[in-house]
């Protein structure tokens, strides 16, 4: 890894052991500032040349880091090596046109290679399992639509909103950044 990397956790170790209020952290109580980093890191990117994003994503691996090490001080079978390793075989696994026999000629293939070799590793049998409760409800409907095959049912609000996903799905929008912008330019005026 990095010098810069090994320094990071070294740092993280001993907030972990020498600052009272990180010693103090779970990974419970950590969980808020996951999800707050993640969205500001989401932001910065939509604020494209800002130089923001740098920053943001300093802060996401910082909660990275800190998991890793709550889960390394409260002996709990894991440290960052761990995360590290585990998605860098990830990676490994689900690009075999780069690191195996694979060949591909478009993002599309890759992108069905990879969800064949995610769904045969996870041997999911609902379509909602692995999408996250707390997941904003756009995005939701977006994952759940790319899972299911089969029309949408209904004329109450929601299947009209689900519909309109799916019309976002079909043009290659992201429906979320879509009604992200719509809703900043109504707020603008």
């Amino acid at each position: 890894m990095s010098r810069e990397f090994d320094r990071l956790i070294e740092v993280m170790r001993r907030l972990r052991t020498e600052c009272p209020w990180t010693r103090e952290q779970t990974h419970a109580s950590l969980r808020r500032y996951v999800i707050e980093e993640a969205y500001e890191t989401a932001e910065a990117i939509d604020l494209a040349g800002s130089g923001h994003l740098r920053e943001e994503l300093g802060d996401l691996l910082m909660q990275v880091v800190i998991h890793a090490a709550i889960a390394e001080s409260d002996d709990e079978g894991w440290t960052t090596d761990d995360v590290v390793r585990e998605i860098a075989d990830k990676l490994v696994h689900r690009n075999p046109h780069v690191f195996g026999d694979v060949t591909v000629t478009s993002a599309a293939e890759v992108d069905a290679n990879w969800q064949r070799l995610k769904a045969e590793r996870k041997q999911r049998t609902h379509p909602t399992e692995g999408i996250p409760a707390d997941l904003p409800a756009l995005m939701a409907a977006d994952k759940v639509l790319g899972r299911v095959d089969r029309p949408v049912e209904g004329d109450d609000l929601g299947a009209q909103l689900l519909r309109l996903v799916e019309q976002a799905r079909a043009a290659g929008l992201d429906p979320e950044a879509e009604l992200r912008r719509a809703t900043r330019r109504h707020a603008d005026g």
